[in-house]
């Protein structure tokens, strides 16, 4: 299919490394709880996965922050557990406590119930989604894709939920490495045919959430993380050549640099723990590098969010490099701060 031409491509030349007039940004969980016009909508949908499922209502939400604010990107509105809702878990979001699977897996027979997933037919309803956006947007800015990393996403098939350290899947993998790894390479293969899809309905760049990839020990790290993301990214590359993939590796510490010499990925997103010297001397060498604003900060704002803008683009700004967060955006967050964050990024600092 023909994409129509961008309008605004900075996101796409920053992971290109060319230049740009401005630095390009974007919020992960743009489309979220602090916009009004969400809460909105989702009071519509009657939930967060009926929302998720209702093309006409993701493509609503994911619109909604660039009527607000002009930001680079649009980011598909969606969540990293479809895959193994997909897959027969039973998916459900518990009210203040967040995903829930009704069928963890945990076992060999679990391993075995699990269907072969035709992404098409299980998860039409995102490219349905993107399909709908990319009509919306026409070519106003790139659309991202994304999906979980295999280890994020083989946690919460494990614990049944999220976790705070993912000790369940850190001890199935010692315990069973080879059932772990058969869970990885079912994570890969149904990712792969995902993202694929994806792209093919209108996403013009991807992301990969390797939210949890800070609990892997460094000695794991290439086993869990690292291997299956650049498997996911070879692949996907192979059809799609020209589709710049970012990685998240949340938390991974000075691993991220292994990350982006070995995954293939295009571009690496930075969160608010990692020092800005560090970023640019050891990760914007290698490859484009995005983030790295505190949340809190964003939803405190005053003074503090100005210095702390400012300082970002001087460490990263001349390199290539799209800003965002550290990590999403909270419900909390004032719409004046993220209307502020947006012009000190743009070079106009006027209130």
């Amino acid at each position: 299919m023909g994409y129509p031409e961008l309008k605004n491509d900075r996101l796409i030349k920053a992971l290109l490394r060319q230049p740009t007039d401005t630095t390009p940004v974007w919020i992960m969980r743009q489309a979220g709880r602090y916009l009004p016009e969400y809460r909105e909508t989702r009071k519509r949908a009657g939930s967060f996965l009926d929302l998720c499922k209702n093309k006409e209502l993701a493509c609503e939400v994911t619109m909604q922050p660039l009527r607000r604010f002009p930001l680079d990107a649009a980011i598909l509105f969606s969540d990293i557990l479809t895959v193994p809702d997909a897959m027969g878990l039973g998916l459900y979001f518990e009210t203040g406590e967040g995903p829930r699977f009704e069928r963890p897996v945990r076992s060999r027979a679990d391993i075995d119930r699990l269907p072969e997933v035709d992404p098409e037919a299980s998860l039409g309803y995102v490219t349905g989604a993107v399909r709908r956006i990319r009509r919306e947007l026409d070519g106003a800015v790139p659309l991202i894709g994304f999906s979980g990393s295999p280890w994020t996403v083989a946690t919460y098939m494990v614990e049944g939920a999220g976790s705070k350290d993912q000790a369940a899947a850190r001890a199935l993998a010692y315990r069973d490495p080879s059932l772990f790894q058969a869970m990885i390479d079912m994570i890969v293969e149904t990712s792969t045919t995902y993202l694929l899809g994806q792209v093919a309905a209108g996403c013009r760049a991807l992301q990969i959430f390797d939210s949890w990839s800070g609990s892997v020990p460094e000695d794991a790290f290439s086993r869990w993380c690292i291997a299956p993301t650049k498997e996911i990214v070879a692949r996907v590359k192979r059809q799609e050549p020209e589709i710049p993939i970012i990685g998240f590796p949340r938390g991974a510490g000075p691993s991220a640099v292994r990350y982006a010499r070995e995954t293939g990925v295009d571009g690496v997103g930075c969160d608010t723990s990692l020092p800005l010297a560090w970023i640019g001397e050891a990760l914007q060498s290698l490859v484009p590098v995005q983030g790295n604003l505190d949340p809190v900060l964003l939803a405190t704002g005053g003074p503090e969010l100005d210095v702390r803008v400012g300082q970002i683009l001087a460490e990263l700004g001349q390199g290539p490099f799209i800003f965002n967060l550290g990590h999403g955006i909270l419900p909390d967050t004032p719409i004046a701060h993220v209307e502020r964050l947006v012009r000190l990024v743009k070079g106009d600092g006027a209130a």
